[in-house]
């Protein structure tokens, strides 16, 4: 029987499992470098940290949630439902916690990946997978002192939940998509709130509230539209379409009722398409910001000192608390692991000038490597949940193929790569994304992130599994 190891054991691992366990595929493992399963989920634990793909789409297609309390489901029910469904489907049992695998290697000889942990220790599998997501490692911005800060500091995806910000000042810099989310609870302890604005957001309206216990059952119900919506959503990445403008329209128009000073809005208006940067969505940023005790900077930090931070202006702003809403190490893509194929190619060398992978799965010259949630696999609309589902079930064709033909290893073609990136890097020519500079964007210039549409072509594409793309040894 295949041996499988997966790293991670987010949504991505989960949908992997299940897939696979489904075609009796039975001798997986998975590796987690945390104390508890989870992902994101687990790791985000920010005051207000949330989702902002409705909760009927944000679950597993073969594992609605009922339990749901409101139509966008907040960080403690994401993952108590991660934690339910990793349990039915044998996630828990299988998992190997505190195991932070550093590198992997393929060899030849017995076709098999060892994999090598932090504690230098090894296990070898027939097939790896990897589930580590795109958004996994957080980033902290390059400006110099951070460590001098004399204060309280912290990354808010390493939320330090000991830290008391009630009467104290509080600066956060970066007000992106986790910012919109923890910043209104920020503002409601702090005594004063600095924000340091790169760039500036659209911000669409949400429409949340809680449902009706009565309704939680049937919230199911609601999954083919918001899923209709979210394809319909994502024709507004799309430069120049009359969706675009229409949405476009909607976030200045969302910006104006909410916020009343007018060189305030300006500030926060976008100087870019929209869909060029991530579409943000929330009803309480805009009237938080808003707020005497609140104020929003512009200016660059050029440097933190031990009792605040200084812009390139040369404006001391004083702070006794720094939050980091700065993102993830977005181009990492498993940079952090150092994988090594066939003839003793480095992955990292391979994706030097950017990552890129067949179908977002498969990397040429790493035989029996599966990559989920790769490159150009990341959405601008829609639930990512969608997305991993298809990834898994052509993994689990491509081990089906494997097991029936007898063969000991497959790996795609660099032709059917390359033909691959063509395709997908012409679409995203037209995209929104091709107009600015964004987290989706390699310093080369490549979109590696993003997946040019809607989630169904890309479902469709890969149902289909394509013998002819691959080498079967």
């Amino acid at each position: 029987m295949t041996s499988i190891g997966i790293i991670g054991s987010g949504f991505g691992a989960i949908a992997v499992v299940h897939e696979l366990r489904e075609a009796g595929h039975d001798d997986i493992r998975l590796w987690e470098r945390a104390d508890d399963i989870g992902g994101v989920w687990r790791d985000n634990s920010y005051p207000g940290a949330g989702c902002d793909v409705p909760s009927p789409l944000y679950c597993f297609s073969w594992a609605p949630n009922t339990h749901w309390s409101r139509r966008y489901a907040l960080r403690d029910e994401i993952l108590t439902y991660l934690h339910r469904v990793a349990a039915a489907e044998g996630v828990t049992d299988r998992v190997q916690l505190g195991r932070e695998v550093v590198a992997a290697a393929w060899d030849d000889d017995t076709s098999s990946w060892t994999v090598t942990f932090a504690d230098d220790s090894t296990q070898t599998v027939d097939v790896l997978v990897t589930a580590v997501g795109q958004l996994s490692r957080p980033q902290l911005p390059p400006v110099p002192g951070i460590e001098d800060f004399g204060g309280d500091w912290f990354h808010s995806a390493e939320w330090d939940h000991d830290v008391d910000l009630h009467g104290r000042r509080v600066a956060c810099v970066g007000v992106g998509a986790s910012a919109v989310q923890y910043v209104p609870h920020v503002t409601e302890q702090a005594s004063q709130v600095t924000l340091f604005q790169r760039s500036a957001n659209y911000l669409l309206p949400k429409p949340d509230g809680p449902f009706a216990r009565w309704y939680r059952p049937l919230v199911t119900a609601e999954r083919p539209l918001w899923w209709s919506l979210g394809e319909r959503f994502s024709l507004g990445l799309e430069s120049g379409t009359r969706t675009a403008r229409v949405e476009q329209a909607v976030a200045l128009r969302h910006l104006e009722r909410q916020v009343s000073d007018p060189a305030l809005r300006q500030a926060l208006t976008p100087d870019y398409p929209i869909g060029c940067k991530r579409i943000l969505f929330s009803n309480d940023f805009y009237p938080a910001v808003d707020q005497p005790h609140v104020s929003l900077v512009t200016d660059r930090v050029a440097r933190v000192v031990e009792d605040g931070l200084v812009t390139q202006d040369g404006t001391h702003h004083p702070a006794d608390v720094v939050v980091y809403g700065t993102g993830f190490e977005t181009q990492d893509f498993l940079a952090s692991i150092e994988i090594t194929g066939r003839g003793g190619r480095k992955l990292a060398t391979q994706w030097s000038d950017g990552a890129h992978a067949h179908l977002g799965v498969h990397a040429p010259g790493f035989p029996n490597l599966l990559i989920s949630y790769g490159p150009n696999t990341n959405l601008g609309g829609g639930s990512i949940i969608y997305m991993l589902e298809a990834q898994a079930r052509h993994m689990r064709d491509v081990l089906d193929r494997m097991r029936t033909g007898g063969y000991d290893a497959v790996e795609v073609t660099p032709e059917a790569e390359a033909q691959w990136d063509r395709e997908v890097q012409h679409e995203l020519e037209s995209s929104a994304w091709a107009h600015c500079d964004s987290w989706y964007r390699h310093p080369s210039g490549r979109i590696t992130s993003n997946w040019p549409g809607a989630t169904h072509p890309y479902a469709k594409r890969v149902r289909d599994l394509e013998p002819a793309d691959f080498a079967w040894t």
